[in-house]
Parts: structure tokens; sequence; C-alpha cells
């Protein structure tokens, strides 16, 4: 397993204009994962979690401050190169899912592997669906799955290829308490040995599996 960093976010400020005033999204936030290392990041709603995903995902760039994944800078970099970068090292898991209509499960799959730096074989994506329990769901659209097959199928896409880095978003918000504690298991089971995981969350179950919680409150890291 590598020794070095998967995420070194440092100094993260973010300003925003609102009404005519300055308001500060982020102020001096720094965040760095170790290979295997999952964090938690809790706060109340306008605390500054989403702009912190949207700048550790490349989604944004910060007003001071830097991201690098894998060792590479991510932040205030052209967008072309911010969305290769993103395929190649970054899964994110949102809310609202990322399963495209018009491919089955398996397509989806094969959609997400083909942005990241290594290839990968038809087996390791069946071995995914197994892992998630969605072997028999292959060949399924996303409109005819359950709320815990599509939490499950978002969590396979976002792991599809390998990713160095898993960004979520409230990962288990539309699934049951059942559902919740089988999602955990396979964001601990399923990430890449020199993966790295950031999961922002409401959920106490969700914190408490995390290796390390992070507060978030007025836009500073405690």
């Amino acid at each position: 397993m590598s020794s070095a960093a998967v995420l070194e976010a440092i100094g993260l400020h973010r300003f925003f204009w609102r009404a005519g005033e300055e308001v500060a999204a982020l102020r001096d936030v720094s965040l760095t994962l170790m290979p295997g290392e999952t964090v938690a990041v809790v706060g109340p709603s306008g605390s500054g979690k989403t702009t912190l995903l949207n700048l550790l995902a490349g989604l944004d760039d910060p007003d001071g401050g830097f991201v690098r994944v894998g060792g590479r800078q991510l932040s205030h970099e052209p967008a072309t190169r911010q969305a290769r970068l993103r395929g190649e090292l970054i899964g994110v898991l949102t809310q609202s899912g990322g399963l495209i209509e018009h491919l089955d499960v398996m397509g989806n799959l094969r959609l997400a592997a083909s942005y990241r730096l290594m290839p990968t074989g038809a087996e390791d994506l069946l071995s995914l669906l197994d892992g998630t329990q969605l072997r028999d769901r292959a060949r399924a659209r996303p409109s005819t799955l359950s709320g815990g097959e599509t939490a499950r199928a978002n969590l396979a896409v976002a792991l599809a290829g390998g990713p160095r880095l898993l960004l979520a978003d409230e990962p288990t918000a539309e699934v049951s308490r059942p559902e919740e504690a089988t999602v955990l298991e396979l964001l601990r089971t399923l990430q890449p040995d020199d993966g790295a995981t950031v999961i922002v969350t409401h959920s106490d179950a969700v914190a408490g599996a995390a290796d390390r919680v992070l507060r978030l409150l007025d836009g500073r890291m405690s």
C-alpha cells in the first residue's frame, strides 16, 4: 500500500457574494487522507459541506489554497484537465445518483470505468456487481431498481475502475436502516486498498463507521 497521501486539501478558502455582501463559505479548511482511510464530514445545513465537496471534486476552485488527488494538482487547472482528472481519479456518489437511464446497470459501470487510468475487465465489473449483490440485475434499467438496489448500483458505479478517492454526499439518505447498514459495509469492503473516502453525512451511524469525524461549522473545520 502506498504511503503517499490520496488527498491533500490545504488552506481552502471560498467566498460568495450574497445581496451585495461577501460571505465566507469555507475558511482555511485543510484535510489530508491516507490510503485506506474513511473520513466523515458532519455539520448543520449551511456549514460549507457541499462547497467543500465541490472543491475536492474539482467542480469549483477555491479562492485560496489548493487540492491535490493522488499527487496531482486539481485546483486552478483548466476545466478540461479538471474533468479528465476527476474521471481518472475520483468517484462521486450523490443523493440524486449517477445512473444513466438508457444504459443498464452493467452499461453504467462500463461507462464509469472507461474514464479510469487502469483498464477494467468484464470480470472486475462482475466482481463489483457480486460485491454489491447486483449480478442478477446487471441488465436492468435504473428505473426498474428498488431504492436499496439503486443505492447499491450508484455505489458500484462510483467505485467502478477503482478510483483513488471516493466522495460521497449523504450516501444513505434515501434508504432504510437495514439498507444503510448494507451500504456502510460495502463502503468498507469495496474501497480500493490504495483509495480513500470522504463522506458528508447527517447520519450518526455513517459518522460512527468512519475512521475520523471532522466537523464543519460556519465554514471552519474542527
